[in-house]
C-alpha cells in the first residue's frame, strides 16, 4: 500500500494564513470600490449644493431686478393716473387717447413683471430646494468616507496582526459606511445626528 504523506501542521497553518490574507485583501479592494463610490458622491452632492446656492441667488437678483422695473412702471402708472384725474377735462381728446393707451400699455408691463418674478421667485425657490437637499445629502457621504477608510486601515492591520477580530470590526464599519454612502444617493433614513445646521 501507498504511503500517504500527512500535511504537517506548520504547513496547514501556513495554509490557513493564507487564504485569511486573501480575504482581507479581497475585502479591502471591496471596501476601496465603495469608498471611491462615496467619494464620488461627495463631491457631486457638494458640487451641486454650491451650484444650485449660485443659481438661486442669480435668479433672486433677477426677481429683485424685475421688482425694480415693477415699482417704476407702477410708479409712471399712477402718475399717469394722477395727470389724468388732475386734466382729464383740460386735455384734448387726441392728447387723453394716447396717455390712456399709455396708461393700459403700463398696466399690462406691471402685470407682466408681477407674473415674470412669480415664475422666477419658483426656479429660485426650486434650486435653493436642490441646494438643501444636497446639503442633507452631503455629511452621510462624509461620515461613510470616514468609516471606509478606518475599515480599510482595520483590515491591513487584522493581515498583519493576524487577528480576525479586527477584521471583523473593519467589515462592520464597511458595513455602516455603504449604507452611509447608499443612504447619501437615496436618503432612505434621516439620522438626526448627521442633520445639525441642515
Amino acid at each position: 500500500m501507498a504511503e500517504v504523506e500527512l500535511p504537517k501542521m506548520e504547513e496547514l497553518a501556513e495554509l490557513k494564513t493564507r487564504a485569511f490574507d486573501k480575504r482581507v485583501a479581497l475585502s479591502t479592494s471591496i471596501f476601496a470600490v465603495i469608498l471611491a463610490i462615496a467619494s464620488l458622491g461627495g463631491n457631486h452632492a457638494t458640487k451641486e449644493m454650491l451650484l444650485s446656492q449660485q443659481q438661486a441667488s442669480d435668479q433672486w437678483a433677477y426677481y429683485q431686478a424685475k421688482s425694480v422695473k415693477e415699482h417704476q412702471t407702477r410708479t409712471h402708472r399712477l402718475q399717469l393716473e394722477v395727470d389724468l384725474a388732475e386734466r382729464e377735462a383740460q386735455m384734448p381728446p387726441k392728447v387723453r387717447k394716447k396717455a390712456e393707451a399709455l396708461l393700459d400699455q403700463l398696466t399690462e408691463e406691471e402685470k407682466r413683471y408681477q407674473s415674470e418674478k412669480q415664475e422666477i421667485e419658483k426656479e429660485a425657490k426650486n434650486l435653493e430646494h436642490e441646494r438643501d437637499l444636497n446639503r442633507i445629502k452631503d455629511p452621510y457621504f462624509d461620515f461613510a468616507e470616514v468609516l471606509l477608510q478606518i475599515a480599510i486601515v482595520m483590515a491591513s492591520v487584522s493581515i498583519l496582526a493576524d487577528t480576525p477580530a479586527i477584521y471583523h470590526f473593519s467589515i462592520v464599519l464597511a458595513s455602516l459606511g455603504g449604507f452611509l454612502a447608499l443612504n447619501g444617493y437615496l436618503l432612505l433614513v434621516r439620522i438626526p445626528f448627521l442633520q445639525i445646521g441642515h
